[in-house]
């Protein structure tokens, strides 16, 4: 018998089978693309093997689970764990925030599967904060222990702070624009065009219409200097905000970064201001630059946490 594994996003939903203990291949479906879960779960069940059982589901959703639903922060899918039991024919359905289960991964990420930025010695009894800048931004918190434990959040949504004068001026542009400036207003993939559109403007330009994509290739490869400007500062935004996860949490056993913008940014986080601003926090200043930070490159590392939580739950 398997275990449907699925990581449901506002722009992909992945799902794959794990049987055995074994995880099978992954597949990416838009999101979009599907009235909802169950069909896009029903698309990926009929490509299985003629006589492969499946009895129980670990689903992660991107937003705020609470009594076995989640409303996803940036696409209109709701998810219901009874109905999807009920539709998909299965005997359990355990629903998860995304970033819980990600979190969930950390102790079975091997030491390639993470890329170091910046110096720092991690505590390995100690908790690990996960932050995930991708179509939103997900943070989590890994805790050691007997037994060990996921503190999940919703701390993306959380008001972001100017470190000085330069950042305040550009929150004031992004304010005017949104009322209520989230973290996720700026470390996301809407974010870093946000943050593109606010430059402009700061600067008396019209904004343009690129696309994430765009900006991290322009700017990765030096072809547009105002792009180059927008992706300093996200990377700048992100050590902010990553050094105030590591002092809410006590992440002396490190700060992992993952979802789908860093991975493609490691070059440009370790030549940015990432690590001065993570440890630009007065009187703490040493007590952070004590603290490892590092991207989880390894692919699809949320469902080594869905396996985890598998088995935790089998």
């Amino acid at each position: 018998m398997s275990c449907l594994l699925a990581d449901v996003g506002g722009t992909r939903t992945r799902f794959a089978l794990l049987t055995d203990g074994r995880l099978g291949p992954i597949e990416s479906l838009r999101t979009g693309a599907y009235a909802g879960l169950h069909d896009a779960a029903h698309h990926f069940l009929n490509g299985q093997a003629e006589g492969t059982v499946v009895k129980r589901a670990v689903i992660a959703a991107a937003g705020p689970v609470s009594g076995g639903r989640c409303k996803l922060t940036n696409a209109p899918w709701t998810l219901d764990a009874e109905s999807l039991r009920q539709t998909l024919r299965l005997q359990s359905v355990d629903l998860v925030n995304d970033l819980e289960a990600l979190a969930w991964a950390v102790p079975h990420l091997d030491a390639d599967d993470v890329v170091a930025v910046g110096q720092g010695g991690s505590v390995m009894s100690d908790a690990v904060a996960v932050i995930a800048p991708g179509t939103g931004l997900g943070v989590a918190c890994y805790l050691p222990g007997t037994p060990p434990r996921v503190v999940a959040s919703e701390a993306g949504h959380a008001t972001l702070a100017a470190n000085d004068a330069a950042d305040a001026a550009i929150l004031e542009v992004l304010r005017r624009r949104f009322g209520h400036v989230s973290a996720e207003r700026v470390l996301s993939g809407a974010g870093l065009v946000n943050l593109e559109a606010a430059l402009a403007m700061r600067d008396g330009h019209e904004p343009g219409s690129p696309s994430p994509e765009e900006i991290v290739r322009g700017a990765l490869y030096d072809t547009e200097p105002r792009y180059d400007a927008a992706l300093e500062l996200f990377c700048a935004f992100l050590g902010s905000f990553a050094g105030d996860l590591a002092l809410t949490f006590a992440a002396r056993g490190g700060v992992l970064i993952g979802g789908g913008i860093a991975p493609h940014i490691v070059p440009a986080l370790r030549n940015s201001s990432f690590r001065t601003r993570f440890a630009a926090k007065g009187r703490f200043a040493g007590y952070l630059g004590q603290i490892p930070a590092g991207v989880i490159v390894r692919p699809e590392p949320t469902f080594l946490g869905l396996a985890a939580l598998a088995a935790r739950r089998g």
